[in-house]
């Protein structure tokens, strides 16, 4: 039974009922439904299905997603489907199929590409239109779906499997969950939800709303609604080939089968098909895989290209590793109600059982405003740490994610002598200012290094992932809604001291070419670091690897030999240069959102765009400056002009509280504003369509 059921009738032909899914009802696998009828008649909007096919080649991954959308109704759509990728990911091609026609996207300038999409929806054609909002948040548009006439999109992308905590981790985003958009904090403030232009700002619930723009209608003033949703829309299939024999092959998130033996694994969900309401996460061990250090080449026409993965050196002894001041700044936000503020106070209590004696810490918790535990850092003793327990386990729930005044508090003190300070973020990730805090997070960062910890089911991974970035740390994650109690405490015995920091590379006579990343993170036992370049010059030699182990000086040296051998397409490695080239772009978009007078390569802004877009067009990739356009040569719609547009709906993430989504939906945390706008803007819409009907009748 739900919990309770909010129903607004708009006067006039729309009407929306929503449901907030609780525990005990069977729609808590589907998330709530919508339903929209026009003119006294349901309509259902289009539906898609997503069938995932992944190819695992040691630690190098190429995704085949095939995206199917359906026009149930008699009335030709234009649909619109938001969706995540992995952050790491890079789109290299795009097929769209309608009958029997298949269309070969080609990558445009993002300009030029919707141009050409709207000409061919206004000609009648069927077309797709893919644009990227986010580093991992997508848009496909769907020209002239007409009725029994499915269109089949198709994305190939390839990305690296990092190696996490002694296993290698696959993750595909499934889901996109709510996003809230704060107030801008000066009147110079610039809040851009898409780079290179500014945002329209909008009230919005005592903050401030980005007001969408027309390729991102999926999202209204922030929040993402819930819709009808097939509840076995997605399938998955993962085959993991190795060099090395395959060990445990797990997934914490989802039921799988695993077949296969020795060096070969094929992965498919036990029920076959799924809904995407949470993310999946597939983990596999390599047995005698622990090694220093592993070079792969590639060379093609465009030159070579190498990827070098480094494993750390061996552990220091606790008695080696100087004092830390941890900072923890802990999301109390509405949309970490229930399942994930639960699983953040376990994970707190562990972390602070487990500070040493010399460490020091703070706690800060924030929603709508920070609130700190103590005045500022203090000692690590009995007393201090049973006096923080009792402030976690007072902990609630309510207000919106404002996360840069409590990054304000967190740098805002001066930090104990001769410590590291080490800050650590909990949080779902649930904003849409995005630029605003890595922006901020890099003035203020110094020598701190950052944690993020990203607690849900379908957390903003993008987000929290260039937070460790940027702060030389590591990012983990815990689905609260899976074991949660040993999930976080697994993760709070992982904040640890890193292995080798400040790490700097002697690449020798090598003299490779565009390297990247630019900022090297820490390494941490049970992690690796992906190094990625071009080569010229000398083939082979030595590179020393270079850091501090405990504050001492250490080198790693490492022998690499790159082939010139022109690579087979099919082999693994021609994933290399398209990984290369997102891994360049994601360097020159830190940089895009660092203040100029910290930026790495001295480049202003239109000089880091016109990099961007021209790695785009060389690499043929998806960025914010560059997307896939596909057009039929068919007219399939002789009346364009009546078709509907429509939004794919999305699915609530599992475990995410009603306060994400507002009061109205039940529960007792206080509404995120993104709900206020949106109530706003409906109650508008009824008062709009009574007057219109008055004016009829008159």
């Amino acid at each position: 039974m739900l919990a309770r059921r909010f129903v607004l009738l708009l006067a006039g032909s729309f009407s929306l009922l929503i449901g907030s899914p609780a525990h005990a009802d069977p729609l808590d696998t589907v998330g709530g439904q919508l339903r929209a009828q026009v003119d006294g008649r349901e309509v259902t909007l289009p539906m898609a299905s997503s069938d995932f096919s992944v190819d695992i080649d040691g630690d190098l991954a190429t995704v085949t997603l095939v995206q199917t959308f359906e026009n149930p109704t008699e009335t030709p759509l234009n649909a619109t489907y938001l969706f995540l990728l992995n952050e790491n990911a890079a789109v290299n091609a795009m097929t769209m199929q309608v009958g029997d026609e298949i269309v070969e996207a080609q990558i445009r300038r993002r300009e030029q590409a919707r141009r050409e999409y709207e000409a061919a929806r206004d000609e009648g054609r069927a077309a797709a239109l893919l644009t990227q909002h986010r580093p991992n948040m997508f848009t496909q548009e769907v020209a002239n779906l007409m009725p029994g006439a499915p269109v089949r999109i198709t994305l190939r992308y390839v990305q690296s499997v990092p190696r996490v905590e002694g296993a290698y981790e696959l993750v595909l985003p499934l889901v996109v969950g709510p996003r809230y958009n704060p107030p801008p904090r000066a009147a110079a403030l610039q809040v851009s939800d898409e780079p290179g232009a500014p945002a329209q700002l909008q009230p919005q619930g005592g903050g401030w709303a980005i007001a969408p723009p027309p390729t991102y209608p999926a999202v209204v003033f922030g929040l993402t609604l819930p819709g009808e949703i097939a509840p076995d829309r997605v399938s998955i299939a993962v085959d993991i080939e190795a060099g090395f024999p395959i060990g445990a092959v797990t997934s914490a998130t989802h039921a799988v089968n695993v077949s296969g033996e020795g060096r070969s694994r094929r992965v498919v969900l036990n029920e076959g098909r799924t809904i995407d309401n949470r993310d999946f996460v597939l983990r596999y061990t390599l047995a005698g895989a622990a090694v220093q250090a592993g070079v792969l080449t590639h060379a093609d026409a465009r030159g070579g290209f190498f990827s070098l993965v480094i494993e750390p050196p061996a552990a220091p002894r606790e008695t080696q590793i100087a004092p830390r001041e941890i900072v923890f700044v802990l999301d109390t936000s509405g949309s970490m109600g229930g399942e994930p503020i639960e699983a953040s106070k376990v994970f707190m209590q562990r972390a602070l059982a487990q500070l040493r004696l010399g460490d020091y810490f703070r706690i800060i918790q924030f929603g709508s405003t920070p609130r700190e535990f103590t005045a500022g850092p203090v000692p690590a003793s009995g007393q201090n740490v049973q006096r923080a327990l009792n402030f976690v386990r007072g902990l609630h729930a309510d207000g919106g994610t404002e996360i840069v005044p409590a990054m304000e508090q967190a740098f805002a003190v001066r930090q104990q002598p001769n410590t590291l300070r080490i800050v650590v973020f909990l949080s779902d990730g649930y904003i849409g200012n995005e630029s605003e805090v890595l922006s901020y997070m890099a003035s203020r960062l110094g020598d701190a290094r950052v944690h993020a910890f990203g607690v849900g089911s379908s957390v903003n991974r993008y987000l929290l992932s260039e937070m460790a970035r940027r702060g030389r740390g590591f990012a983990r994650y815990i689905d609260p809604t899976e074991t949660p109690f040993e999930a976080a405490t697994a993760f709070a015995d992982s904040l640890r001291t890193p292995v080798l920091t400040d790490i700097s590379i002697d690449w020798g006579n090598l003299r490779p070419e565009g390297v990247t990343p630019v900022i090297i993170p820490d390494l941490f036992a049970g992690d690796s670091l992906r190094l990625m370049g071009r080569f010229t010059g000398s083939r082979s030699g030595v590179i020393n690897v270079r850091g501090l182990v405990n504050g001492r000086p250490a080198s790693l040296p490492v022998r690499v030999s790159l082939s010139d051998a022109r690579t087979d397409p099919a082999a693994s490695t021609s994933a290399i240069p398209a990984i290369w080239a997102r891994s360049q772009v994601d360097d020159l978009m830190r940089d895009y959102t660092t203040p100029a007078e910290l930026r790495t390569l001295r480049l202003s802004e239109s000089e880091l765009q016109e990099r961007v877009t021209q790695l785009g067009l060389d690499f043929a990739i998806a960025t914010d400056w560059t997307s896939f356009v596909a057009v039929s040569r068919r007219v399939v719609n002789n009346d364009p002009s009546a078709a509907r547009n429509a939004d794919v709906p999305l699915p609530m993430p599992v475990g995410v509280g009603p306060g994400a989504y507002g009061e109205q939906f039940g529960g007792s945390s206080a509404p995120e504003p993104g709900f206020l706008a949106l109530l706003a803007m409906l109650l508008a819409l009824s008062w709009f369509g009574l007057r219109q009907r008055r004016t009829q009748r008159a």
